[in-house]
């Protein structure tokens, strides 16, 4: 998994102390309530205090105060709710250990990675949302953004940016058309890929079918498939790959003469260091013959605290709020201030190439990185693959018996 899953939470926590003591105390589980009221009656008069929790770069006055912008527009289009906020200082990689500490002390709203639900669910600190909320998010996000947010079927959060990985190259070696094809690509020039790294070598066996915990990774039941002739076939093309003079392991800083490579967002000062005004971004492309290559993907995403006094007396208060922090016009706020790549379809990057891959890429060229407990048993084996792609340990002669390994290993619980 790429360095931006790996957060600071100790100074979050730190943070969220000074600003709200909610963010200290002891634990609390349970299970989440559904948040299906929406926004209740216009006419409803409301008094409350709202607990808002959101990291310190959407609160800063270099980025326009994002979080409490949108706020105060919330509360201007509720004139029959009259509400106070209480805002505290937490990421979105911090949600998890600040609001699972004590649910009850901690934000009505606040903003999460979504690979944090099933842990958020276990200590009854999310709430489900239905209603209006849900269909505006299906409505307004691909369905692989939407089911970054779902778990066991039911919707957790309104999901405003992605977490994904898309392709960087140089336009002075490669054309639009032959970014679409990993193939044509080795043709012209030297490709880096990340083959040891099995957040990224996941993306060639579901391109030829091989799925996580079935099609949506929603399935518990149905395991890791990276077995038989779809899986093996894929492990024959990249024994080919790994050994084309034209393919390198890793990515343009420790192959120079790279001509592409794949990463996330967060190498883009990177990507243009190495291709300046030739810089071209795009989806990952397809391999074996049009198979879509379909990097892992995630989100961020405003969720509702079910375990707090406000969502006791006005759900519909907590649930709105949320909704309004991921709609169009918060989402293009975000945009417009702080360069936050929208998840929403009705916003229009204009010719942002950065941000039309990583939409693109939740549109058609992404699956969903899987919420099961048991995806923890899928990165070993995949990285040990990887790594003996690239060593020339795996084999035309060995692919098969290699593949099978790796899908045993894969599935089986004692594996870390």
């Amino acid at each position: 998994m790429n360095s931006n899953n790996i957060f600071r939470t100790g100074l979050a926590a730190l943070l969220c102390a000074s600003l709200l003591a909610g963010c200290g105390g002891g634990s609390s589980a349970g299970t989440s309530t559904s948040g299906g009221s929406d926004e209740g009656t216009s006419d409803e008069k409301v008094v409350a205090t709202v607990t808002v929790w959101g990291p310190q770069e959407d609160q800063s006055d270099d980025n326009g105060k994002w979080l409490q912008t949108e706020c105060e527009k919330f509360a201007a289009e509720h004139p029959d709710w009259e509400l106070t906020f209480n805002y505290g200082v937490c990421s979105e990689g911090d949600a998890k250990t600040n609001v699972s500490t004590d649910p009850s002390a901690a934000a009505d709203v606040y903003m999460f990675a979504n690979d944090q639900i099933p842990d958020l669910l276990k200590a009854g600190g999310i709430a489900e949302l239905g209603g209006k909320t849900v269909d505006a998010i299906k409505a307004n996000n691909s369905e692989t953004t939407v089911n970054t947010v779902m778990y066991d079927g039911s919707v957790y959060g309104v999901p405003f940016t992605a977490n994904t990985w898309f392709m960087y190259y140089d336009k002075s070696v490669f054309t639009e058309d032959d970014v679409k094809s990993l193939d044509a690509m080795l043709e012209k020039g030297k490709v880096a890929f990340p083959l040891e790294n099995s957040w990224y070598i996941a993306a060639m066996y579901v391109a030829n079918g091989c799925t996580l915990f079935g099609a949506d990774g929603n399935d518990a039941a149905a395991g890791i498939n990276f077995s038989g002739d779809k899986a093996v076939e894929v492990t024959n093309y990249l024994v080919d790959l790994a050994a084309n003079p034209n393919f390198s392991n890793g990515d343009v800083s420790n192959n120079a003469d790279a001509a592409a490579f794949f990463s996330g967002t967060w190498d883009y000062q990177k990507a243009q260091d190495a291709y300046g005004d030739n810089l071209g971004i795009a989806p990952a492309p397809t391999i074996m013959d049009g198979k879509q290559m379909k990097s892992f993907a995630g989100s961020k995403a405003i969720g509702v605290n079910p375990a707090t006094a406000l969502y006791s007396e006005h759900p519909e208060v907590a649930v709105a709020l949320a909704a309004y922090l991921g709609s169009t016009s918060a989402q293009q706020d975000h945009y417009d201030l702080r360069n936050i790549i929208p998840t929403d379809s009705n916003i229009n990057v204009g010719d942002d190439a950065l941000a039309k891959a990583q939409m693109n890429t939740m549109g058609y060229a992404s699956v969903v990185q899987p919420l099961q407990a048991d995806m923890g048993n899928y990165w070993g084996p995949a990285e040990s693959m990887g790594k003996e792609l690239v060593a020339g340990t795996v084999t035309h002669d060995n692919a098969a018996e290699k593949t099978e390994s790796m899908n045993e290993a894969m599935n089986t619980s004692a594996v870390q």
